[in-house]
């Protein structure tokens, strides 16, 4: 028997369709349902590795987690991670394929579309029922022809839709209503209700509109989410930097300051996931040179593109910063493609087509790019005996010449540190001695806190499945998991939809002599 689906549209980029399945992947797996999260296709430089070596979206991961499944390659078979403003990385079942154009990228899509039918119906003949998750917008009218995320899926798999709004944004009615006016009428009748996003005040206030909302569309609003603080998790793409938020304040004392490089491609940033829950911590986004002289830990973070982004660093003078920063004793950590940067030398055939470009000379690294790419969960220890997990994902080859050992496989000159893995932050005691250690070369005081990360990651996604059990209508949920969407739903016009044109009356004049009046 096929497990129940829907499908979480959104009216746009970060409306809260991520958090939104998550939330009904953590409310539903309470309930005793097993539960799987799905995106057809995710455009993401965040992601993460399953227990087999495949790369999905970190969002799926997490959303995973959400539903306490393991995570694996059905959950997000199709990953498009950005390598420039024209191309991306094709991922297919966490396997890199191709590299591929905007316009490539459709001559794709009637293959990759039986592999998304394939993965969803695995997962439904396995799981109670699966949470899919649009991506942008259903209403992207320019690429509804080659769709297999959005109402393409809905369609071929025959899923009721839930769309939700951002209210903060404001004109959350507006888009709302707009996103299904612009949806052909067989796309209209899989859209089954609304959930509004992000509420800040008294609920009685929107009563109207919600009413006025249903009586021009057929369609409920199920739920009203409010604005909750801290509800932040594994970011999933450029939006989300947008919104990084700001340090806590400490009124007892300056707080450790971690200044992350913002690069053009940043990828994995969800590597510092873990500093930004140490109390005593701020960390921020740098892209200036005041900025990483005034911090007490730099992170120089991976990147899809390695060549491309250290020529960005040095033109914007961050490797001067960086030098001037390592001779002075400050403490720098470079992770994956940081890491690769900070070295002496990389051979880049693959990504960037470079070739031999010079690293920034900072360690005695040198790093060679192979046309396969490396991922897998790892497990060690360090040098300072902390227990150590993380993940792998790199075209990059690197070979230590020198140096001190540091985590897994990276080495440390000084002040300056780097690895391959990601993850490392979230082993909570080796963060306690980076966070101790950046102190005591820049001469601050600093107390490691003990924060169990994993136990602040699982308060988040509780935090998320109580919003979810709360203000959104789980039984008509079920219902729709249960029967899809409802038959019969009205059809609203618009320019879509060709309105009904009256055949024309000819005018008196126009009635030939001896016609019937």
């Amino acid at each position: 028997m096929s497990g129940g689906a829907l499908l979480v549209a959104g009216t746009t980029s970060d409306a809260g369709k991520t958090l939104l399945t998550a939330g009904l992947c953590r409310a539903l797996a309470r309930e005793g349902m097993r539960v799987a999260p799905f995106k057809a296709q995710n455009m993401a430089l965040n992601s993460g590795v399953t227990a087999d070596g495949a790369e999905i979206g970190r969002a799926q991961i997490m959303q995973a987690a959400a539903a306490g499944v393991e995570p694996e390659a059905a959950m997000n078979p199709v990953l498009l991670k950005p390598g420039g403003e024209r191309h991306s990385q094709l991922i297919v079942l966490g396997r890199p394929v191709a590299e591929v154009g905007a316009l490539d990228y459709r001559a794709h899509t009637p293959r990759l579309a039986g592999v998304v039918a394939d993965c969803l119906a695995d997962l439904r003949g396995r799981f109670d029922a699966v949470i899919c998750e649009g991506a942008g917008s259903p209403a992207e009218i320019n690429l509804r022809s080659s769709d297999i995320v959005n109402m393409g899926l809905a369609r071929a798999a025959n899923l009721p839709v839930i769309v939700v709004g951002d209210i903060d944004r404001g004109g959350v009615f507006a888009a709302l209503f707009g996103t299904l006016a612009l949806l052909g009428p067989d796309d209209q009748a899989l859209v089954a209700g609304f959930v509004i996003n992000k509420f800040r005040g008294d609920e009685r206030l929107l009563a109207p509109g919600l009413d006025q909302l249903t009586a021009l569309t057929g369609r409920p609003v199920l739920g009203v989410l409010p604005w909750r603080a801290g509800l932040w998790l594994d970011a999933e793409d450029s939006l989300d930097l947008l919104s990084f938020p700001s340090p806590r304040a400490d009124a007892e004392r300056e707080p450790l300051r971690v200044a992350v490089i913002r690069l053009p491609r940043i990828s994995n940033v969800t590597d510092i996931d873990a500093l930004r829950a140490e109390p005593g911590v701020a960390v921020t986004l740098a892209t200036g040179p005041a900025e990483i002289a005034a911090a007490d830990l730099v992170v120089l973070p991976g990147t899809r593109s390695t060549v491309a982004d250290l020529a960005w660093l040095r033109r914007r003078g961050l490797d001067v910063a960086l030098a001037r920063r390592a001779a002075a004793g400050g403490p720098i950590l470079g992770v994956c493609g940081g890491y690769q940067m900070l070295g002496g030398t990389i051979d880049d055939p693959v990504e960037s087509r470079a070739g031999r470009v010079d690293g920034l000379g900072l360690l005695p690294v040198t790093t060679t790019f192979a046309a396969d790419k490396l991922l897998g969960r790892r497990a060690g220890t360090s040098p300072h005996g902390h227990p150590l997990t993380g993940y792998e994902i790199r075209h990059g080859r690197v070979r230590v010449e020198g140096g001190e050992p540091f985590a897994a496989d990276g080495c440390q000159v000084g002040p300056v540190m780097g690895t391959s893995w990601h993850g490392l932050c979230e082993n909570d005691a080796f963060r306690s001695w980076l966070l101790a250690d950046a102190a005591a070369r820049t001469g601050r005081a600093f107390a490691p806190s003990g924060v169990v990360f994993a136990d602040v990651r699982a308060a988040r996604l509780d935090a998320l499945g109580d919003l979810v059990a709360d203000h959104l209508d789980l039984a008509a949920i079920h219902s729709l998991l249960a029967g899809g969407a409802p038959p019969g739903q009205p059809t609203v016009r618009s320019a879509l939809i060709p309105p009904v044109v009256p055949a024309p009356v000819p005018s008196p004049a126009a009635v030939p002599p001896g016609a019937p009046e």
